[in-house]
């Protein structure tokens, strides 16, 4: 689901079928169309709001999952929406310190070429913008150099 097309570019370059852009019940009605009724199997939620949350749990199908990583911000959910929904949530924490010294490694290596998500680069210095630019979506990621 994106409604950015840096992003819808980079998704169907990693194997994305179909790009869903409307969010909310609009987004959910989207979903429920392409599955016939029925709703996804899995979703992800990556960090996002109470609203995409949300939009997770009405997309999925009943004994479907939901994966999410961190916590939406001011995500407080009413357990009896997710309850009657009969769908199954897994989540934790991204634990990035656990794996970035491999990551880096893979990097530095040359195994890996993370810079396909790294659509803006700036100075050291210039972190607020690059932080606003990820937060307006002018930017996927920033990359920070010294």
């Amino acid at each position: 689901m994106s409604r950015h097309e840096s992003r819808q570019k980079l998704a169907t370059e990693f194997g994305a079928t179909d790009i869903v852009t409307e969010r909310g019940d609009e987004g959910v009605a989207r979903i429920k169309e392409m599955t016939k009724g029925i709703g996804a199997d899995s979703v992800l939620e990556c960090v996002g709001t109470l609203e995409s949350m949300m939009q997770a749990i009405q997309s999925t199908r009943p004994g479907g999952s939901i994966g999410y990583v961190g916590v939406p911000h001011d995500a407080h959910l009413d357990l009896q929406k997710v309850f009657f929904k009969l769908v199954r949530l897994h989540g934790g924490p991204a634990p990035v310190r656990r794996y970035l010294p491999n990551l880096m490694k893979l990097v530095l290596d040359g195994k890996i070429n993370p810079g396909k998500v790294f659509d803006l680069k700036l100075p050291l210095d210039q972190v607020a913008e690059a932080y606003r630019a990820m937060d307006e979506r002018r930017a996927i990621k920033s990359l920070l150099q010294p």
